[in-house]
């Protein structure tokens, strides 16, 4: 028993949870050989007894090896300290340094723990207090240090001054209200095969028009260069850049000034795809990708003015190291496919330094392609708000990356593998998920001063209104798989969410941003009202939101700080869910882990105990027809005490596909559907101001939230 003391011990001290709560309410024990292989995932031995004990004392010594924190994250406002460790008897001081320029010094104060013996030497700590008046940003600490014997040294950290809330735009008698979709999957008439930016800035001006506060989208992060693209948008390359996919070629200013011959080439590429975007078949990003990519190579080629060329040139420099390093790694997977040679796989050798000069036209094209879909992103939001949004478009985050992806590449040890991230079984994913992700790591994160996960919040917030977290316990806690188990045979990892969270805020406050976390599943409640308590909405779907007993909730029940829903994108629309959808494609795909009598019937309960919640409310009468159905639940949803609701764009127009089922990969055509209507015909950006389904639900939702605010 020793041992598995031991074990749980050395679990426990690297944030890893020995139990769970699993979603039939039975508290579950994490096996010791799940434990041990997270463990190995991290690069901590625990295959003996002596192995853990050595790794025992590493994590009790771990702060007393390092001068200073890497990293520190504190409210704005409240007094803190941090504490040093010094050759014990040595003079000290602490200067922090302040963002946006000068220098405060910090004074020291009592510290009463005694001094320990560190790899040999007697190490003291001191502790000093932080100025409780810092403005919010990103300081350095500075640590100067005088020993007895040897030598003055300095050693530094980061200081991160974070607010304590994020201030909410809308005041207490606000409503606001906005449209969900997939933008890939909804295309005009000049749409290159997939829904880009330029049909983005289209939405947000018909949805504006309609009274829509904000549009929230698919994220939009980049997919991989060679080979077939991933259709899963939340399964990217990077967080921190975007899919060039995304781009409409016409909408370049250089395109203008193209000869003759090269403005045929550019029609001629898209003719095919452009001709697919009126069918109903599924998306090819392949396809529009490759038509696509030889277009912008004609325009990037055509070359810029002056004044063009240098605003590029200050784009690449305010991207900096990362950009530089995204660009490279597009260049040589363009050059030597998915697998690079063991050389390149290092950004630091020196193969790799030669190779940032030999493909240097090519790393210049994929900066450029970052900095026409920047462009083309801040001309949505702008048309967006222009046409009257409160908030504009709203981006996804991503819970994180593929394996071997480009901010993998480019961060090297912030990513764990040998372990995937993924979910344990739950009521509609009942063998669990696998995402294929490599989690950051939780223990180097800070000794990177969160830069991969700062990036990308940056850079996603730059031309954005707000921001969907996916997953948002990832910032509290991430299932984590071991290779070669099954997703039920994994365990929580936990991760400082004092600091993530408190990033996020800061991030959100300089971009004057709403957060929307998305907070489904298996949540503790505590984790909800902290959340809640830093000024980020929640999320509540119609469908989930039951009592103990299976009663849907009252009205007055819900949340009063979320985003409300009738679906989400892991789910069908609500007609083909009243049609229960849901249940014959997992039958059909064999996800069942129940028998499909019993819960087709528990679908029928559902259904029925909906309709019968509906007409309790008067929203619908006694032989309600599909439609009708549907925009009843969006009424419903306007009673609520929900701040924001949100209205698929699917169910707008009859839509019963779903877009994504969870826990398959090649099994369903995940990510690649069409908008359609209830008869599975497309419809086109241009046809929804007039399409008699979508004019219908902008009224009974509108009409619903302004006979609920009286």
């Amino acid at each position: 028993m020793e041992y598995v003391d031991d074990l749980h011990h050395l679990a426990e001290a690297h944030h890893i949870s020995l139990d769970y709560w699993a979603f039939d309410g039975t508290l579950k024990n994490v096996s010791n050989a799940t434990l041990t292989s997270i463990l190995r995932a991290m690069g901590i031995d625990a295959s003996t007894d002596e192995a853990i004990e050595a790794a025992l004392q590493d994590a009790r010594l771990k702060d007393w090896r390092a001068t200073v924190a890497p990293t520190t994250v504190v409210r704005q406002g409240e007094s803190t300290t941090v504490q040093v460790h010094v050759p014990h008897g040595s003079r000290v001081t602490v200067t922090l340094y302040v963002e946006s320029g000068g220098e405060r010094p910090c004074q020291q104060v009592d510290d009463w723990e005694l001094p320990r013996t560190v790899d040999g030497t007697l190490v003291g700590q001191a502790s000093f207090a932080i100025p409780a008046d810092l403005p919010l940003g990103y300081h350095t600490i500075v640590v100067s240090v005088w020993p007895i014997q040897g030598s003055p040294f300095t050693e530094s950290g980061m200081l991160i001054t974070v607010p304590s809330v994020i201030p909410s735009p809308y005041d207490a008698n606000h409503r606001g209200w906005g449209v969900m979709a997939q933008l890939y999957s909804v295309r005009s008439r000049q749409s290159w095969g997939v829904g880009d930016l330029a049909d983005l800035g289209e939405l947000g001006s018909i949805f504006a028009d309609s009274g829509a506060d904000f549009v929230l989208i698919n994220p939009l992060f980049a997919a991989q260069v060679t080979g077939s693209m991933d259709p899963s948008p939340y399964l990217p390359v990077t967080r921190q850049f975007f899919n060039p996919l995304y781009i409409r070629p016409e909408d370049i200013p250089e395109v203008a000034y193209l000869s003759a011959p090269q403005r045929a080439l550019i029609t001629w590429a898209s003719e095919d795809v452009k001709a697919a975007s009126s069918t109903n078949t599924m998306i090819d990003r392949d396809a529009a990708w490759k038509a696509k990519k030889s277009a912008l190579q004609i325009i990037f080629d055509a070359g810029r003015t002056y004044a063009r060329q240098h605003e590029f040139a200050r784009f690449r420099q305010r991207g900096g190291e990362a950009l530089e390093d995204f660009a490279l790694w597009c260049a040589l997977h363009e050059t030597y496919g998915d697998t690079l040679p063991e050389p390149l796989q290092d950004k630091e050798s020196a193969e790799a330094k030669l190779a940032r000069v030999k493909l240097s036209d090519r790393v210049d094209f994929y900066a450029w392609l970052q900095w026409i879909v920047d462009q083309q992103m801040e001309a949505a939001q702008h048309t967006a708000t222009s046409a009257g949004m409160r908030l504009g478009i709203c981006h996804d985050l991503a819970v994180g990356i593929a394996s071997d992806g480009a901010d993998d590449w480019a961060n090297p040890g912030a990513y764990v593998h040998g372990v995937s991230v993924g979910a344990p079984p739950d009521m509609y994913n009942q063998q669990g998920q696998s995402w294929a992700q490599p989690p950051l790591n939780p223990e180097t994160l800070p000794q990177l001063h969160f830069a991969p996960y700062i990036g990308a919040l940056r850079n996603v917030f730059a031309h954005a209104g707000a921001l969907r977290i996916d997953h948002v316990m990832g910032l509290f806690r991430l299932w984590w798989i071991p290779e070669g188990s099954g997703p039920a045979d994994g365990a929580y990892v936990h991760y400082d969410h004092e600091a993530m969270v408190g990033i996020l805020a800061l991030e959100a406050v300089r971009a004057g941003a709403v957060v929307i976390g998305e907070d489904l599943g298996n949540v503790e409640p505590w984790v909800r009202n902290y959340l809640d308590e830093r000024g980020i909405y929640g999320t509540s779907v119609l469908w989930f939101e039951q009592k103990d007993h299976g009663e849907f909730k009252e009205p007055h029940e819900y949340r009063q700080h979320v985003l409300a829903a009738v679906d989400t994108h892991d789910l069908p629309p609500a007609a083909g869910y009243l049609a229960g959808e849901h249940v014959d494609v997992r039958e059909r795909l064999g996800l069942l882990t129940q028998p499909v009598a019993e819960v087709r019937a528990q679908a029928e309960a559902e259904r029925e105990q909906m309709v019968t919640l509906l007409r309790r409310f008067n929203l619908v009468g006694d032989d309600p027809t599909e439609r009708e159905l549907v925009e009843a639940m969006h009424e419903f949803l306007a009673l609520t005490t929900a701040e924001l609701m949100v209205v698929s764009l699917t169910d707008m127009v009859g839509e019963r596909r779903m877009q994504n089922q969870p826990g398959t990969s090649t099994e369903y055509p995940n990510w690649k559907i069409p908008l359609a209507d209830s008869t599975e015909d497309i419809v086109m950006i241009e046809d929804l101001p007039t399409h008699p389904r979508y004019r219908s639900m902008v009224e009974h939702v509108t009409q619903a939230l302004s006979r609920a605010a009286r």
